[in-house]
């Protein structure tokens, strides 16, 4: 099947009062684990890498897009309908390249960034996305950092008004919005601000994300997707789950054993496989949270 276009998942979602999850993938395994999981339940989904990662300044160099982007093929040939986001980036040559190699999708990060240098650079990349029919997300507002050893940066509540000048200025097709909503934060529940996103929504149309969807209290889901989320984003816990079950399986080699059994053979030791069903079963319990089991359409074609 090709890749669902982004604006039709959102749209579905919002008739069907349900949320898409974007599971956001790092290899081979996970997203394999994705897709699979999408399947088996014959639901839609969104795959894709973290632009922001992969230029990460941690990393010795830069990592070929192209390597990721690759994986294009797969997931055009999954059951079911999945659209390809380029997530999290903030760099215009890298967004130029994902759209040439096949994103169908791109979120434009704002965290480093004034205001007015981010509005300039999203009017961009809309101008181009758009051009080839690829989907935009922008974003208002900051989240507070949640992981262990943070700076307890505190985050900013979007403004509803300046979202309103945001939508309106740059074009977006859905806006990524902070209501207390917390980034990668690995353990507890944030603390959800209703009346920040009904003011929001009062102003906002397009379709609303919420980024940080692994400390996002499950139980207020329904009632935010009511007021206009239609996609949640995924990262923490895939990971946590796959390290989790990594540690299990390594724990158990010890030279000279054979290694094949452990990497690559794909058996009960194997590491891999190991990791992708963790994650397998971690995107099957947030298809199943957020509604969306069983809600593929037979088309939602770029």
């Amino acid at each position: 099947m090709p890749l669902a276009s982004m604006v039709q998942l959102h749209a579905h979602a919002q008739r069907g009062g349900y949320a898409v999850c974007y599971c956001e993938s790092w290899n081979l395994e996970s997203v394999q684990a994705v897709i699979e999981a999408a399947e088996e339940l014959n639901s839609p989904a969104i795959v894709g890498f973290n632009g922001g990662f992969l230029l990460h300044p941690s990393r010795s160099k830069p990592e070929n897009l192209a390597f990721y982007a690759g994986m294009r093929l797969a997931i055009s040939q999954s059951r079911v309908p999945i659209a390809f986001l380029l997530n999290e980036t903030d760099d215009l040559p890298q967004i130029a390249l994902g759209l040439e190699l096949g994103f169908n999708a791109v979120m434009v990060e704002s965290h480093r960034m004034e205001l007015k240098d981010y509005q300039e650079l999203v009017k961009k990349v809309v101008a181009m996305a758009h051009a080839r029919n690829v989907f935009v997300e922008g974003q208002i507002g900051a989240l507070p950092d949640g992981w262990a050893g943070s700076d307890g940066t505190s985050g900013q509540i979007t403004d509803p008004m300046l979202a309103k000048a945001f939508v309106d200025e740059t074009g977006v097709d859905a806006l990524s919005v902070s209501i207390g909503n917390v980034h990668v934060l690995t353990s507890g529940k944030a603390p959800v601000n209703m009346d920040a996103l009904r003011r929001i929504r009062a102003q906002v149309q397009v379709p609303l994300v919420i980024h940080g969807g692994t400390g996002f209290p499950s139980e207020c889901a329904a009632d935010v997707i009511k007021l206009g989320v239609a996609k949640f984003n995924f990262g923490t816990a895939l990971k946590q789950a796959y390290l989790a079950a990594v540690r299990e399986k390594l724990g158990a080699y010890r030279e000279p054993m054979n290694p094949h059994l452990f990497l690559g053979m794909g058996g009960a030791e194997d590491l891999m496989v190991a990791g992708k069903e963790a994650v397998k079963q971690k995107v099957k319990e947030l298809i199943q949270q957020y509604g969306f089991a069983g809600k593929s359409p037979r088309t939602l074609q770029s």
